[in-house]
């Protein structure tokens, strides 16, 4: 199985001859050629950053077959396109493109003290690539592969020790990292680091357009 960075939260996930792409935003890299080659699309919540209603949907009309596994919001927004979009929620067990999805998470982080969070769903490949979106979803079944929020305006650096703690994933990448500078992407990465470091395991930042192959190691 192949991850590659996007850019900020988006990743592409392939395997055989099949691809998924997740969370493509307006902060993405390379999102436009992803999508002409995704067998399915899937988007944990409704933000720009990770749903570019526009470009999604020329990419759908370009390809009749592409399809989107998303929350109740987003699903709603692409209503018009009938039976490709599919409203998937906490604890749904779907199969994608070949792949094995269970979805977990039903909250964004919260944003505003007096703002109700929106809806936004997890993903979990294969039980090996996990993407909360925004959200710091704890998944009911182990990950050996986390997609690890790295900053937000939801997050802050304890937390997302704690997070790493709970999930306790064999290796994580770092996602959601669109907003920073060379300065903060070093705090990031210090942190993250330490954070996997001191379960023994391993942090790594791609750079956009970058990919890793993802073996049983």
């Amino acid at each position: 199985m192949r991850l590659t960075k996007l850019g900020h939260a988006c990743v592409q996930i392939s395997k055989d001859d099949r691809t998924i792409v997740i969370d493509p935003g307006a902060f993405s890299t390379g999102a436009e050629e992803a999508l002409a080659g995704a067998d399915a699309v899937l988007i944990t919540h409704e933000h720009f950053d990770h749903f570019d209603a526009d470009a999604l949907r020329k990419a759908m009309a370009a390809r009749p077959s592409l399809e989107v596994w998303t929350s109740r919001a987003v699903a709603e927004n692409l209503a018009d396109l009938g039976g490709r979009v599919h409203q998937v929620g906490h604890e749904d067990a779907v199969t994608i493109a070949g792949f094995d999805v269970h979805v977990y998470g039903e909250d964004h982080e919260i944003l505003h003290p007096d703002v109700p969070p929106i809806p936004n769903t997890g993903f979990l490949l294969d039980g090996e690539i996990f993407h909360p979106g925004d959200a710091l979803t704890v998944p009911g079944e182990p990950v050996r592969t986390l997609c690890l929020p790295g900053n937000a305006p939801w997050l802050k650096a304890p937390e997302m020790f704690t997070y790493v703690r709970e999930v306790r994933p064999e290796r994580a990448y770092a996602i959601h990292d669109g907003l920073l500078n060379d300065i903060g992407l070093t705090v990031m990465n210090n942190n993250a680091t330490k954070a996997l470091e001191e379960l023994g395991k391993t942090y790594t930042r791609l750079a956009p357009g970058e990919s890793v192959e993802l073996s049983d190691a």
